[in-house]
């Protein structure tokens, strides 16, 4: 049959990325405590495309993730040699988004159950491998102005915390975790009790952050790592007493 994808293209311009995007397959990711766990992801592959090839094979993106069963850092920039070499191509690109669950337990009551964590890996090659991890935490803050000046109570809502870094060696999306959780008011439990919140309302009250606290806890702790070559790191509170949310971002080496 007629090729169309392989006809030359005279128009002279090449395409950074050609591919597909939202595609959900089922894969199995690594778990600190399990091993492993399934999940469903949801996946952006592309290639690069020649300046003088009209199209590329949308196929074949669908093939290549149907052979995929475990994700982890260690097997993605095999993932993108693969897509390189089936689809003729010398540089690729994947975005692989997932759920990723974690067993919390309440502070006194001690009751289990599942916390989901968005999280993603970020792969590109060409001349080089680049990976990035990406993982988004919920937290809580209180704000320490509204503690100051009001004589009962604080304001406080809950926060996401998205830590992205460029790894050297493994590094586990519960490490993650911990840092945020440890850089902010309180952790975000799924399941509480009375007496679970209490403690919550308490441990946020005696620890309150701004936006900007938790930022700079957060990237204190991943500048310690020395598996952790790059990272940034933005908090955003949505607030309960404004009409607005407010954020803070920085990044390994920025200077003001």
């Amino acid at each position: 049959m007629i090729d169309i994808q392989k006809e030359i293209d005279t128009r002279d311009i090449a395409l950074k990325n050609v591919g597909i995007k939202d595609f959900k397959w089922p894969i199995l990711v690594l778990d600190r405590e399990n091993k492993n766990q399934r999940t469903i992801a949801n996946i952006d592959a592309s290639v690069g495309l020649c300046h003088n090839i009209k199209g590329t094979h949308m196929s074949r993106f669908v093939e290549i993730i149907k052979e995929i069963k475990e994700v982890s850092p260690k097997n993605i920039e095999e993932i993108l040699d693969n897509m390189m070499v089936k689809l003729d191509s010398k540089s690729a690109y994947m975005k692989i988004e997932f759920d990723y669950f974690i067993k919390k337990v309440s502070p006194i009551t001690e009751i289990e159950a599942l916390s989901d964590i968005k999280c993603r890996y970020e792969a590109s090659k060409q001349e080089g491998f680049k990976l990035l991890m990406g993982v988004t935490i919920p937290v809580i803050t209180l704000c320490p102005c509204s503690k100051a000046i009001s004589e009962f109570g604080a304001h406080n809502q809950r926060a996401i915390v998205d830590i992205l870094v460029d790894m050297n060696s493994l590094v586990w999306i519960e490490e993650m975790v911990e840092i945020a959780e440890e850089s902010a008011s309180s952790p975000v439990y799924p399941l509480l009790k009375r007496k679970d919140e209490k403690h919550v309302t308490e441990q946020s009250y005696l620890k309150p952050r701004f936006v900007e606290d938790v930022v700079r806890e957060v990237a204190l702790r991943l500048e310690r790592n020395k598996r952790i070559d790059w990272y940034s790191v933005k908090v955003e509170s949505i607030e309960s007493i404004h009409n607005h949310t407010a954020f803070a971002y920085t990044e390994k080496g920025y200077i003001l």
